[in-house]
């Protein structure tokens, strides 16, 4: 239980930082407005997504599927806001780290997947 409790914690966290108010100077000009609020909308709408997909897994019972199945939608959430980064990023070492990000999260995600679909078997088949 005391995984979920951080995991809420740290999402009601991040849903705090996008309700904080801009500083003085820290509105974008005219012309960038319209790349901002997109990129921003984008990265809130990901993050949203990632919020309803976590708090529509069930506890399971089994700590480590419980884990692995709250940790699918948050790496899926890394990856659609590195890909956002990649669309509207423009420093180069940002735009290197999406892309490590992409790729170690996919692979990951591949690793839980698997990892939830051998578990399924040996339930299934028990010895």
């Amino acid at each position: 239980m005391g995984l979920i409790w951080r995991l809420a914690a740290l999402c009601l966290f991040l849903c705090t930082l996008g309700m904080q108010v801009p500083q003085h100077g820290s509105r974008p000009h005219l012309g960038e407005s319209l790349t901002v609020d997109a990129n921003w909308s984008e990265l809130t709408t990901s993050m949203e997504k990632m919020h309803r997909a976590m708090a529509s897994v069930a506890a399971s019972g089994d700590s480590d599927v419980d884990f692995v199945s709250l940790m699918l939608p948050h790496h899926q959430a890394a990856i659609d806001m590195a890909r956002i980064q990649l669309r509207y990023g423009t420093d180069p070492q940002m735009r290197r780290l999406a892309q490590e990000i992409i790729a170690d999260q996919q692979s990951e995600i591949e690793l839980m997947q698997l990892w939830l679909k051998q578990r399924a078997g040996l339930w299934a088949n028990p010895r």
